[in-house]
């Protein structure tokens, strides 16, 4: 299956917490084992050189589990671990730059929460588009939370796969499914489980009942 027709059918996409080396690849072991779709690394303090050897353990785990394996912010090293995309920010290279030094077949995401925003990533290449707070979380408390709703508008409006992030986990997610939103971006609510295998399973079938 190509990684266009994956990210297609994808429902459960993780991204990793700034944790130790070893404490990602542990939880990227377990929730792949839990049904994850994707894995995306990110990590705001890593030294670039422990972010590639990083990378490409997580491509191995990825590739042996049949999921798609996405680098946060940095194209070069996204390339040189062979993943499958990279997700872009604002302070990165724009998509247009990104989508020149990729090869054919490499998928480029974006975060959006207005669905002006997401219309014009996806003009200018982006293969799927991560849109949220879709609740409050921690980090974000309540500022800038746009809801299931406000999701729902951005996945309305493009005709790329649409991942709600933010402040998911099991209790809500009925909420995103009852508007027809089934892709979701999980972090603290695997991060932060006891058994993270077993709560991607649980949030991947929530995901998956229609």
């Amino acid at each position: 299956m190509s990684s266009q027709h994956q990210i297609e059918a994808a429902r459960l996409y993780v991204v990793t917490p700034d944790r130790t080396p070893a404490q990602v690849i542990a939880l990227a072991r377990a929730v792949l084992r839990g049904g994850a779709d994707v894995l995306q690394l990110r990590h705001k303090t890593l030294p670039r050189g422990e972010l590639l050897e990083l990378a490409l353990k997580l491509r191995d785990l990825t590739r042996a589990a049949g999921a798609l394996f996405i680098v946060n912010d940095h194209v070069d090293i996204a390339l040189i671990a062979a993943a499958d995309g990279v997700h872009l920010g604002p302070d990165d290279l724009s998509i247009g730059a990104a989508r020149r030094l990729a090869p054919e077949g490499f998928l480029i995401g974006a975060s959006a929460s207005k669905p002006d925003t997401a219309r014009s990533f996806v003009s200018a290449g982006a293969d799927y588009v991560g849109s949220g707070p879709a609740f409050a979380t921690p980090v974000k408390k309540e500022k800038g939370v746009i809801g299931p709703a406000g999701v729902a508008a951005v996945a309305a409006e493009v005709h790329v796969p649409v991942f709600a992030i933010g402040g998911i986990e099991e209790a809500n997610v009925a909420q995103l499914t009852a508007l027809g939103l089934h892709r979701v971006c999980a972090i603290r609510a695997l991060a932060d489980a006891p058994d993270p295998e077993k709560a991607a399973r649980r949030l991947r079938a929530m995901l998956s009942a229609q």
